[in-house]
């Protein structure tokens, strides 16, 4: 049975919809009003304040630590500099992605994964050997994510110690909330200006009272997964069981996918330390990879007058859809599209996917498929860069 986090006490009153998912053994709001909208307006207009207490987190410390954490991912941890965050992902001896999640360097031997799934053992068993220790932290600290363009300007007014004109993007600083430690990390999952709050538990209640004290005058709102779908969509960002399968939990060798093969290739490091997977990544690169992660642009008036045929405007999911479906290039299936979205802010039909190398073509035409009154329909997609959403004040 779900459990609920440390900011249950705050977001079980707000939580009108009384629709919640179960996350990592969490209790998560999918969406706090009976509409996800004005959650996900208030992500890219003002700002939201987002529960993210169940990601799993792992703190690895010890002399062994930096060559430890180098063994683990793809990145060259040995140019992260302290206060320095990375995305990156991580693979298993064939080079398949096991997860994906950020790396802080909190310390010179001292470092916090955050991961989808749980990796402890696996973090364990790749540091045999060596003197560095992993720690399971999961529940010894609570996440608030705030996110937005209103985001910045709200945690001046709550956070002192940190100088938030410059704590850079995928950057952290150490802080206080009226005398309490807290981290905060210039990292998010929206596309957006945003920020992770990370404290312990027995203080969370109060972060967030202080967060939505000051957030009143920004327009600051909770927001539950159902937005938070859309936005990393709309950023571009992969989602695990989704958008690829752990390497762990895959049924067939077919299922598993490389970096290379998920857009991550800028997150290998073949030059830097010999870390698991490496050997069979460098093979890769050299023969290229058999898939290619994409991001499609639906052909809207090809969808309309799809559904126009049989006297009905067209159909789309209010939500993000997570349900794979085929995609067509002269007749023949060439992938799948794993994620599909209404971009509200873009006004537009979108999804990210999966096609074979030779027609990952920017530009390209393919077709995808929808169902229009039960039937199967093949619409118009143009294959097109990710993100489709991506503001400059992101990182300024």
């Amino acid at each position: 049975m779900p459990i609920p986090t440390p900011f249950h006490e705050r977001t079980a009153p707000l939580c009108e919809s009384y629709d919640w998912r179960g996350w990592s053994g969490y209790l998560a709001a999918s969406l706090y009003e009976p509409s996800h909208e004005r959650e996900y307006y208030a992500i890219r207009n003002s700002a939201a304040a987002i529960d993210i207490s169940p990601l799993f987190k792992y703190e690895i410390s010890g002399p062994d630590a930096v060559r430890l954490v180098d063994r683990i991912i793809t990145r060259d941890v040995t140019k992260c500099r302290v206060g320095q965050v990375l995305y990156t992902p991580w693979c298993d001896e064939d080079g398949k992605v096991v997860d994906d999640g950020t790396v802080a360097r909190l310390a010179e031997n001292h470092f916090r994964i955050t991961a989808a799934d749980p990796n402890w053992r696996w973090f364990e068993d790749v540091g045999f050997g060596l003197d560095a220790q992993v720690a399971d932290v999961s529940q010894e600290l609570a996440a608030l994510a705030v996110q937005g363009p209103n985001s910045r300007a709200i945690l001046k007014e709550v956070v002192t110690g940190i100088d938030f004109e410059r704590l850079g993007y995928f950057r952290l600083a150490h802080g206080t909330v009226d005398g309490v430690s807290l981290t905060v990390t210039r990292t998010g999952y929206t596309g957006d200006l945003g920020y992770e709050l990370w404290i312990r538990p027995s203080h969370a209640t109060h972060l967030w009272d202080r967060i939505f004290e000051a957030g009143q005058r920004y327009g600051l709102l909770p927001a539950g997964m159902v937005a938070l779908d859309i936005a990393r969509i709309e950023a571009g960002l992969l989602l695990i069981e989704v958008d690829y399968k752990s390497a762990h939990y895959a049924v067939t060798e077919a299922q598993k996918s490389s970096p290379y093969e998920l857009g991550l290739g800028w997150a290998v490091a073949l030059d830097g330390a010999d870390f698991i997977g490496r050997k069979a990544l460098r093979a890769e690169k050299k023969r290229g990879p058999v898939w290619s992660f994409v991001g499609l642009e639906i052909d809207w008036v090809h969808l309309e007058q799809l559904f126009a045929k049989v006297d009905l405007p067209p159909q789309v999911a209010r939500r993000a859809v997570r349900t794979a479906v085929p995609l067509y290039k002269n007749g023949k299936q060439i992938g799948q599209a794993t994620s599909q979205t209404f971009a509200p802010i873009l006004k537009k039909y979108i999804a990210l996917g999966q096609v074979l190398r030779p027609h990952a073509v920017i530009g390209s035409q393919i077709k995808l498929e929808v169902t229009v009154e039960y039937k199967r329909e093949q619409v118009n997609a143009t294959i097109i860069k990710t993100p489709f959403y991506n503001p400059p004040h992101k990182r300024q």
